[in-house]
């Protein structure tokens, strides 16, 4: 029988770009009803780096459903859309609730830190993006430098680049399958931490695009109002 996954998203119009659909389509190829659950109605535009993509359409917001609607749940990783998810008191809750009834939850890079805001990470071995172990393990987890990690029921991966063995084992998990192997038992502990950044992350900055025009205009008009109001409050300011 086809599970129904959850795939949730932050409360702004801005996703990852990398993370939704090569996450959605193995579940979708096996007819498995797939929503995107937001804080907020509309369609959310995808980001390159930080370069605007294309749009996905909200299926449901968060507060319209349960979690016995859903069989599994996707957290997307990215930066600020779990940023901004972990500052959600309902959002928190979801995953509580998620979790209390064992059900199959999946997320990589900087979705974790939407557990860890839930007080979920204690005890727990789990991945994430390496420039958030710090956070994991002082909320309780025990981090390691894995591709794909399996603890109970949870999936967790490192980033973009480890997304052909996440999106391979998220169709085992979801479906309820056991691992196909045991956790390593030389990592007593987490690993430690990272002596650079990614060398995949450092590459790509090198490619970022220059700022659209619009950018430039944005960031000319806010100036251009900043000065305009310091200005104003310089000529009303009372002389001694």
């Amino acid at each position: 029988m086809p599970c129904r996954l959850a795939v949730g998203y932050r409360a702004s119009k801005r996703m990852k770009r990398a993370w939704p659909l090569p996450r959605m389509k193995p579940c979708q190829k096996r007819a498995s009803p797939t929503d995107i659950v937001s804080l907020r109605r509309g369609r959310i535009r995808g980001v390159n780096l930080h370069e605007p993509a294309s749009r996905v359409t909200v299926d449901r917001l968060l507060s319209e459903v349960s979690v016995g609607d859903y069989d599994a749940l996707l957290v997307p990783g990215g930066f600020i859309n779990p940023d901004l998810l972990r500052q959600s008191a309902e959002a928190r809750e979801f995953v509580r609730q998620f979790d209390a009834a064992d059900k199959p939850i999946a997320t990589l890079c900087h979705g974790p830190w939407l557990l860890a805001s839930a007080g979920l990470t204690a005890g727990r071995r789990m991945t994430s993006w390496p420039g958030v172990r710090d956070d994991m393990v002082n909320a309780g987890a025990t981090w390691v430098d894995e591709t794909v990690v399996r603890d109970g029921n949870w999936l967790t991966s490192r980033g973009p680049q480890d997304m052909v063995p996440f999106v391979g084992a998220l169709l085992p998990f979801f479906a309820g399958q056991a691992p196909t192997a045991e956790p390593s038992a030389s990592v007593a502990g987490s690993s430690p931490q990272r002596d650079a950044p990614p060398q995949l992350m450092l590459n790509a900055m090198k490619w970022l695009p220059r700022p659209s025009l619009r950018t430039v205009a944005v960031v000319g008009a806010l100036t251009a109002l900043y000065v305009a109001r310091n200005h104003q409050n310089g000529v009303r300011r009372p002389r001694p």
